[in-house]
């Protein structure tokens, strides 16, 4: 089997890549849901704010590909937002066809109680902070990994 040598079974739930990231990213967001709650944000809009509070102004397109989610996913999350006043989603005037998604006021000032959030996540987590540096990296690895093998032709593994 190469490169599965030494696994005594390679179907073993534990044994899975698969199993321990998502068990893992469920866990993370619980731990952020607390802090995210009196903010009024589930974790995914989390997300978009921070991409605006870096990025603002940014068209959906580019909010979109920043998040690495499809415009599909994205449009409830901005809806939801601008509801609650945080964003604004107008048409971009230089290209009609492109929607133009900005920070309000109340938004740009949620950014100083966010602020707060991350070293709560390390105190939280209780890790050394160069364990987190460290599996951020691996994570951004297995990222580019899987964006990778995901572009890549299906090998003809004689399965099928």
């Amino acid at each position: 089997m190469g490169d599965l040598d030494g696994i005594d079974d390679p179907l073993a739930l534990e044994q899975q890549v698969c199993f321990a990231l998502s068990v893992a990213a469920r866990g993370v967001v619980a731990v952020y849901r607390p802090l995210l709650e009196p903010m009024g944000l589930t974790h995914p809009q989390y997300l978009v704010m921070l991409a605006l509070w870096q990025h603002a102004p940014l068209s959906v397109r580019e909010l979109s590909r920043l998040l690495q989610l499809d415009p599909g996913t994205l449009s409830p999350l901005l809806k939801r937002l601008e509801a609650i006043g945080y964003l604004r989603r107008e048409r971009d005037p230089a290209d009609e066809r492109s929607l133009a998604v900005t920070l309000t006021a109340k938004g740009r000032a949620l950014r100083s109680q966010a602020e707060r959030i991350p070293p709560a996540i390390v105190e939280r987590l209780g890790m050394p902070i160069e364990d987190l540096k460290r599996l951020h990296a691996t994570l951004t690895d297995v990222i580019e990994a899987a964006r990778q093998a995901s572009k890549a032709p299906p090998a003809n593994d004689g399965v099928g």
